[in-house]
């Protein structure tokens, strides 16, 4: 394996314009020559301004943040296990803007990101970030500015809908998802305004400690994707994302505690709205959400997030569909029905199948919308997603 030159950088000098707060702190690149551990592994980390490409038979050691600068590409062959050190936010794996990866697994050799612990707990490590150039709506729409990542204040964000950040395909991702605190945190897989020229289908994220998936506005499209034992969400999107998910499998497991199958917000409510014409309105298919017999919720919908949903088998969760309105300015049930309609919809042991709330201050909708207003269809129709035959070989339960 040839490891190319590596450049020593602070990351706060390599993010642009930052156009929200961010108060977590820099962190700082220890650069360790690409050379070898005590365990024999090839360590890797550190910023990287020509390609990396990696060796199926070769133990790996993601021993700090690894950064792929612009105009390079991250390859990564099937069959090739990452282990990152379990040092939480410290050890993770970003594809700037401008950069790319070419993560292509197949159903008998999937690639595997995962922690290095000898007792391998949910949070040992950051995960996979890839930022992108697709529009968000915390920047003014048309302009040149950018967002910055929760950790690390990496760019983020633009004006181009089909930006291409690479391909992923049979990638499973473990027990990432480390902190720094409640509001800096990353996830399995945290996609920034990623567009859809970026091809992504059969990821796992299995056993995080924050969200599985989450998308900061962009365009990204989804296929065949599994999240199980998310600590939190495990789908969660914000900030104006339009992509389409299909195919997708959650299962929430007691010993995780997750909160929502799928959380949703038009944008980011602890930062601000820029472009209010950039809403999150995805589109949603094939989707099975298999609880743990607690009171989380499947979806829950808030902040004048949108999305059309079709096909979708719940089951063992103690809240269905949530509908909140909690933003006076950009209710969610405005959206009923045109930009916010769940079709063929299949309830099994759960408790309350809808439900429909207000914040204080905001009010309640006049009607409010009722069960009927929001899920059409039939429960017949529902079929969810075949996860027992695309998931069968590369992922974990």
């Amino acid at each position: 394996m040839k490891l190319n030159k590596l450049l020593i950088l602070f990351l706060s000098a390599i993010a642009l314009t930052n156009c929200t707060s961010d108060d977590t702190a820099d962190i700082v690149i220890n650069i360790n020559n690409g050379g070898t551990g005590t365990s024999g592994a090839v360590n890797i980390s550190g910023v990287y301004t020509e390609n990396l490409t990696l060796d199926a038979n070769t133990e790996y050691l993601i021993n700090g943040p690894l950064l792929m600068s612009r105009g390079t590409t991250l390859t990564i062959p099937a069959g090739t296990t990452l282990k990152a050190q379990p040092v939480g936010v410290n050890a993770y794996i970003a594809i700037q803007q401008g950069a790319r990866i070419d993560a292509r697994g197949t159903q008998s050799n999937p690639i595997v990101l995962t922690s290095a612990a000898a007792d391998p707990q949910s949070g040992d490590w950051g995960g996979l970030i890839i930022l992108g150039n697709a529009p968000i709506n915390s920047t003014a729409a048309g302009s040149t500015d950018t967002a910055t990542s929760e950790v690390g204040q990496l760019s983020y964000g633009g004006n181009e809908v089909a930006d291409n950040s690479g391909t992923i395909s049979y990638l499973r991702i473990e027990y990432a998802g480390g902190a720094i605190d409640g509001n800096a945190e990353l996830n399995g897989l945290s996609l920034y305004a990623v567009g859809n020229g970026t091809s992504i289908d059969h990821v796992q994220v299995y056993l995080g400690s924050d969200d599985g998936v989450e998308f900061f506005g962009g365009t990204v499209n989804l296929d065949f994707v599994s999240v199980v034992g998310a600590e939190d969400d495990s789908i969660d999107w914000t900030e104006g994302y339009r992509g389409n998910l299909s195919n997708v499998y959650v299962e929430q497991l007691a010993s995780a505690d997750g909160d929502s199958g799928f959380e949703m917000d038009g944008f980011n409510t602890d930062f601000s709205l820029e472009d209010t014409s950039l809403l999150s309105r995805p589109t949603v298919s094939n989707v099975s959400i298999v609880g743990n017999n607690d009171n989380s919720r499947a979806f829950r919908v808030r902040a004048g997030s949108g999305g059309i949903f079709t096909n979708v088998l719940i089951s063992n969760t103690g809240r269905g569909v949530v509908v909140e309105d909690d933003e006076s300015a950009f209710r969610t049930s405005d959206n009923i029905p045109d930009d916010l309609l769940f079709t063929d919809v299949a309830f099994t042991n759960v408790t309350t199948e809808y439900s429909y709330g207000f914040e204080a201050g905001v009010g309640t909708a006049n009607p409010a919308p009722t069960q009927a207003d929001v899920i059409k269809g039939t429960s017949a129709n529902a079929t969810g997603t075949d996860y027992a035959t695309w998931g069968a070989g590369w992922t974990r339960n």
